[in-house]
């Protein structure tokens, strides 16, 4: 019998700066996209820009100790791949699964914005579905 994760949103104030209001607006959508596409195997929801990082989502048994800052120095690398990716006979971009001990980190980024989204193991259809569905709200908004 597996054990039932009851999952609580906490919300922790952004690290750099003010989210624009059009973020605001859509925090929502993408913890919604998130716990649609992957329900309680997501740990923790993160957006982030060039200048901001705000954590959406932490799952309730977790410990909020993730270098938040060092994490988002390293996703905002992506702004600058996907250039590197264009016009690749790969086709075009689309996210990244990193793999770690205990669990993935999955990174989506659309235009000048991305989201990461850690997370317990899982099919690897369900992280394609997963980042479909963070890559349409992203790109439904515009951050600035």
């Amino acid at each position: 019998m597996e054990a039932s994760i009851t999952s609580t949103i906490m919300y922790v104030n952004n690290i750099q700066g003010n989210m624009p209001d059009q973020v605001e607006t859509h925090r929502d959508e993408l913890r919604s996209a998130a716990r649609t596409a992957a329900g309680d195997e997501i740990r923790s929801i993160t957006y982030f820009t060039e200048d901001d990082v705000e954590q959406l989502y932490l799952r309730s048994d977790l410990d909020r100790t993730a270098d938040l800052l060092g994490f988002a120095e390293n996703e905002r690398h992506g702004f600058h791949a996907q250039a590197l990716y264009a016009d690749s006979q790969l086709g075009e971009y689309r996210f990244t699964v990193r793999v770690f001990e205990n669990g993935y980190l999955t990174r989506v980024i659309a235009n000048d914005h991305g989201v990461w989204v850690t997370a317990d193991s899982m099919e690897i259809d369900r992280f394609e579905e997963l980042a479909d569905a963070l890559a349409g709200v992203l790109r439904s908004f515009d951050p600035a």
